[in-house]
């Protein structure tokens, strides 16, 4: 199912087994844009497993004239403060020649109504902190960055050394 948006001839559906090479496509491309590609592990097997087979997380396409110009992978996370969940907004991703027609924010906007009818009370993601059109971007729509608050990560052996402790 393909849904309307206020922008003519883009639409929003939710991504399809058939689609995993075409989020990795964009994965790939993001991590470029964003100077990380060379972190990107990611594969087909791993993201249909993830998104298809596990239901880790989800994923949104846009289509802008006929073609698939972005998307955005999502998942629910809790904020035991409110007792409630949340939509946590992992990647959000643009192709550059389509920039600046107001289509991420439709996706953002799509977002937005999803967690509201999922009856979620947060709206979350992370930006880098050198990415000043995205954050800019981000505050016109009225997001907020959150002061006092440092992303912390354990990943490689670190995780593995952490998790050793627990038998």
């Amino acid at each position: 199912m393909k849904y309307n948006t206020n922008i003519q001839d883009f639409k929003i559906r939710f991504a399809e087994k058939d689609d995993v090479a075409l989020i990795l496509k964009f994965i790939k491309e993001l991590a470029d844009y964003e100077k990380l590609l060379a972190q990107v592990v990611a594969t087909e097997n791993v993201l249909y497993e993830s998104l298809f087979i596990k239901k880790e997380a989800e994923v949104i396409i846009g289509e802008y004239e006929g073609e698939e110009i972005g998307f955005a992978l999502f998942f629910q996370n809790f904020s035991t403060f409110i007792g409630k969940a949340g939509l946590y907004l992992e990647d959000l991703y643009i192709k550059l020649e389509v920039r600046g027609k107001g289509l991420g924010k439709e996706m953002l906007s799509f977002l937005a109504k999803l967690a509201k009818d999922r009856d979620c009370k947060r709206f979350e993601w992370w930006c880098l902190d050198w990415n000043k059109s995205s954050i800019n971007f981000y505050k016109s729509i009225g997001a907020k960055p959150m002061k006092n608050w440092t992303v912390y990560r354990l990943s490689g052996d670190n995780l593995d050394n952490l998790a050793k402790n627990n038998k």
